[in-house]
């Protein structure tokens, strides 16, 4: 967990920065078949790592190296939660308590 950990931190860091500036799949998709103009706004289009950057970094790439940063430390500590529920609870069902 830890080495994995590691390789995902380091490739925000390392490689984020360099991540195209193109259009992601599903943008490009939306632009080939003609509906991209349907797009509409979400709750989250002004929040503070939209875009894969971070808001206020002056550096754009050490904003998306913490962008990419931010989106790894929250993607582990969200599976770490639910490993620690999941694990809980088979822990409860094997010991027989309810």
């Amino acid at each position: 967990m830890v080495a994995g950990l590691a390789v995902a931190i380091g490739l925000a860091m390392i490689a984020g920065p360099w991540a195209s500036s193109e259009p992601d799949g599903l943008t490009k998709v939306a632009e080939d078949q003609g509906f991209a103009s349907t797009e509409k706004e979400h709750a989250l289009e002004d929040g503070p790592v939209a875009g894969y950057e971070v808001e206020g970094v002056g550096n754009e790439g050490m904003s998306k190296a913490l962008s990419g940063l931010l989106g790894v430390g929250v993607t582990f500590i969200v599976g770490a939660g639910l490993f620690a529920v999941v694990r809980g609870r088979s822990r409860r069902e094997a010991g027989g308590e309810t």
